[in-house]
């Protein structure tokens, strides 16, 4: 597939699993040659500065500055490729704090999720801020937020939740 093929495809299935201010999800093309886990950790971090501007938050996130790269690097666990579609329609579809409300129908977010994941491709590395060992997550805000981000070494996409109480 074409890199900008590639691209378009995996931008629109992401659009499928936002929901305004709720879950924000990108996707993009890394600009620095061969981008690793810090390349990635900014655009997370870029998100986050993003989503602390957006006026829904900006009240609730007054004085907050996003980790550092380094710090961002800290609270993400690797996720294996079979597991990160899952995961992806999680976060899209079932809000943080009351999980029976649905933020997309499941077997959208599932189907949309599949579409990203095989996108990305088998070769494809997952980050989350979920601690799958303790189920714990390493929250990235003051609030409730929950991550999953993925690269291809030439790609990358984001899809973060956030709630408050």
């Amino acid at each position: 597939m074409k890199s900008w093929g590639k691209l378009a495809e995996l931008e629109a299935g992401m659009a499928e699993l936002a929901t305004p201010m709720r879950v924000y999800a990108v996707a993009g093309r890394f600009t620095e040659p061969d981008p690793d886990l810090p390349e990635l950790a900014a655009r997370v971090r870029a998100l986050l500065t993003a989503v602390a501007a957006d006026e829904a938050w900006r009240r609730f996130l007054p004085a907050y500055a996003p980790p550092s790269v380094p710090g961002v690097c800290a609270a993400l666990e690797p996720l294996e490729p079979p597991e990160a579609a899952a995961l992806l329609a999680e976060v899209a579809s079932v809000d943080l704090v009351w999980p029976s409300h649905r933020h997309l129908p499941a077997a959208a977010a599932e189907r949309a999720a599949r579409r990203v994941v095989s996108a990305l491709g088998p070769e494809g590395s997952w980050w989350t801020n979920h601690d799958a060992g303790c189920g714990a997550v390493n929250g990235l805000t003051p609030l409730f937020d929950s991550l999953l981000a993925g690269t291809d070494g030439e790609h990358f996409v984001l899809a973060l939740q956030i709630a408050d109480d």
